[in-house]
């Protein structure tokens, strides 16, 4: 049984306001789009939790219940690595040029050829028409609740000479989505959507990770990967991160509230919620949540 965890730090910031029927653009240089975590059928895995690091592979895009076309990535070369939950935590082991792909102006994945001969295996995604891509090889995260990071970032964004503490990768220019291998403990931020007592879906949530690299969730109802009308970020490592929702089409917003209930209410169309991760103890089996009213 999950638990939910109080005490977390949730600060309401100003933001820019949009169009009711747009989300977020990418602020600072980042890179719009999403990508997530998946097995070879690209289809969704159950809390981000596989049983081994070769079932582990990559797909671009939103995933479930967003709308068509959102969230594709721009075309282009882009590479990837697997990390801890620290930047630092280099795990993937084989040669940057070997972990690249090409994705089309539908902004799905479509090629490894850009790797070459020691390219990624692949897999055909069942949620889009482009491709899956393996992230193995890398090594067993040093991180004790199991949790491993998949990064994706345009190659031509790659600096190994600033950059060198995060393989190369800048945080900001960067997609990140957390797994497990084994561990089955469940550390989840969940942003739900509410408009007249129902649940909405497709809804987008921002997420900004510990170390500045972001991604997109949208709301889902699908029991069979336990997600009931929550936009996941799983297997979330200790430390802040930063919830962002916006006015979109079907949800002008009203008030949003944090993990511990407080209520925020700025009429500017954003908001930025920081939500503090804590340390996970073995067994602990925490969800934190964000509720967005509509009106």
């Amino acid at each position: 049984m999950r638990r939910l965890l109080t005490g977390a730090a949730v600060v309401p910031l100003a933001m820019i306001a949009l169009a009711p029927s747009t989300f977020a653009a990418p602020q600072g240089g980042q890179v719009s789009g999403a990508i997530f975590t998946t097995d070879v059928t690209g289809a969704p895995v159950n809390l981000n939790h596989y049983a081994a690091k070769q079932d582990v592979y990559l797909n671009g895009g939103p995933g479930i219940n967003a709308p068509i076309g959102a969230a594709g990535l721009p075309a282009g070369t882009y590479t990837f690595q697997v990390t801890g939950p620290k930047p630092t935590q280099l795990l993937s082991s084989d040669a940057l040029a070997c972990r690249q792909f090409t994705v089309d102006g539908s902004g799905v994945i479509q090629s490894v050829t850009a790797s070459g001969a020691c390219a990624h295996a692949t897999g055909t995604s069942a949620d889009d028409p482009g491709i899956t891509v393996q992230l193995y090889p890398y090594a067993d995260t040093p991180n004790p609740g199991g949790v491993y990071k998949a990064w994706v970032t345009p190659t031509s964004r790659l600096d190994c000479n600033r950059f060198a503490k995060y393989g190369c990768f800048n945080p900001r220019y960067s997609k990140t989505d957390n797994f497990k291998v084994l561990e089955n403990a469940i550390v989840e931020i969940d942003t739900r959507f509410w408009k007249n007592g129902n649940a909405l879906l497709g809804m987008a949530a921002g997420w900004t990770d510990t170390v500045g690299a972001s991604n997109v969730k949208y709301s889902e109802y699908n029991p069979a990967i336990l997600a009931y009308n929550e936009a996941h970020v799983e297997a979330a490592e200790e430390g802040t991160h930063t919830i962002t929702v916006s006015d979109q089409a079907g949800c002008t917003i009203d008030y949003v509230t944090g993990p511990n209930g407080e209520r925020y209410r700025n009429g500017s169309g954003s908001y930025s919620v920081s939500v503090t991760v804590a340390p996970w103890n073995a067994g602990d089996d925490i969800t934190y949540r964000v509720e967005v009213y509509c009106k």
